[in-house]
């Protein structure tokens, strides 16, 4: 089933998204917003078994795509003078012995070297399990309505070698984006959901989105998600996100996402030097992707620039793209069945080169590779 609100048909993208269905997607809402005015579409079904599609304004645990939100929040406290981007971490978070060497723009940038702890790799290539995650099975079902505090999740990594030296290579890691919590906390003295609210989701009325702690309900309307494992497939829209913390526990829908990826790269949130900042790519050894602070930085296969995040958490998805001067947008919800390994990773990854494709790579306006312009 599917629905399309436009003021001209897309039948491509439409398309695009009945084909991920097929690919083994449950459901997809799908928003472009560009020249030609905004497009939203859906396709599938809110829940396994069911005949109605996913709410076209639906709340989805947005994973990774929290991380932009942490980076604006820490680089809105380094325009209020708070912070700086090279000030070492360790002086403010006295106690976990972090690496003295590690900066604000290490952590933001996934350059600072520490573990992962859901799970990370070493030298040689061999799987280092971390805390109760996804890729965990069993243990992350038994674990999902468990409590996990920021400051453990920390220890955790800090107990496992450095993968590198601060500053020396790149390296993904949830933890970089929990320290990023915890200096917000301390510098502030407030939680972070109200900074969050103070700095982002006020000023912009997002209204649909959350920054949550350990609460373990998804605002309605909301599509299912979905884990399997040696017991069956589980509904897990339910569950406690302090086991991803800040690395990836937001709610949001796509008008939301939408709204705030435009406002960013718009220069809305941030002072002009500090988004050449956030979208200045760091080599990543990933093809054709930099990251910034807290964002991808991505060069399309039709030579075009755009600034992205996406993330994925236990059967919810969310996609964030944006040119850079945010006259262009694409923003996504999906919903899934998640298992331990992650098995829809390769139609995640097929169907996102295509969307962006069709609407980044599509005849336009010659937009500027830099951010704000």
């Amino acid at each position: 089933m599917s629905i399309t609100r436009s003021a001209q048909a897309r039948p491509q993208l439409q398309q695009i998204i009945e084909e991920m269905i097929d690919s083994g997607f449950i459901g997809v809402t799908l928003r472009v917003h560009d020249e030609q005015g905004e497009w939203v579409g859906t396709a599938g079904a809110a829940e396994l078994g069911g005949s109605a599609g996913p709410p076209v304004d639906g709340h989805v645990r947005i994973g990774s795509n929290t991380k932009t939100f942490v980076a604006t929040v820490v680089l809105r406290l380094v325009a209020e003078g708070r912070l700086g981007l090279d000030d070492p971490v360790a002086g403010r978070l006295a106690g976990f012995g972090l690496d003295p060497r590690i900066t604000v723009r290490m952590l933001l940038q996934h350059t600072s070297g520490v573990f992962n702890f859901t799970g990370d790799f070493d030298p040689d290539g061999t799987y280092v399990p971390g805390s109760p995650a996804t890729t965990s099975g069993e243990e992350w079902v038994a674990a999902r309505f468990t409590t996990f505090q920021p400051e453990e999740l920390v220890r955790l990594a800090l107990s496992k070698p450095a993968r590198f030296e601060p500053g020396t290579d790149w390296r993904y890691s949830n933890t970089n984006y929990v320290l990023a919590r915890l200096l917000i906390e301390k510098v502030t003295g407030r939680p972070l959901a109200d900074e969050m609210r103070r700095l982002i989701l006020d000023p912009l009325g997002l209204t649909g989105t959350v920054q949550p702690s350990d609460e373990v309900d998804v605002p309605e309307p909301y599509a299912h998600a979905y884990y399997r494992s040696e017991q069956g497939t589980v509904d897990v829209t339910r569950h406690n996100p302090s086991w991803i913390s800040s690395g990836g526990d937001m709610i949001s829908t796509t008008r939301d996402l939408q709204t705030f990826i435009a406002a960013l790269v718009g220069g809305r949130l941030l002072p002009d030097a500090l988004l050449e900042e956030m979208c200045a790519p760091h080599p990543t050894g990933i093809p054709g992707a930099g990251y910034g602070l807290g964002v991808f930085v991505q060069t399309t296969q039709g030579g075009g620039t755009v600034i992205n995040h996406n993330g994925g958490i236990a059967g919810h998805a969310a996609l964030m793209y944006s040119t850079p001067d945010g006259a262009r947008t694409l923003t996504a919800a999906l919903n899934y069945t998640d298992d331990p390994t992650l098995s829809l990773g390769p139609a995640f990854q097929k169907a996102t080169e295509r969307l962006v494709r069709e609407v980044f790579d599509a005849p336009q306006e010659k937009a500027s590779s830099s951010c704000g312009s």
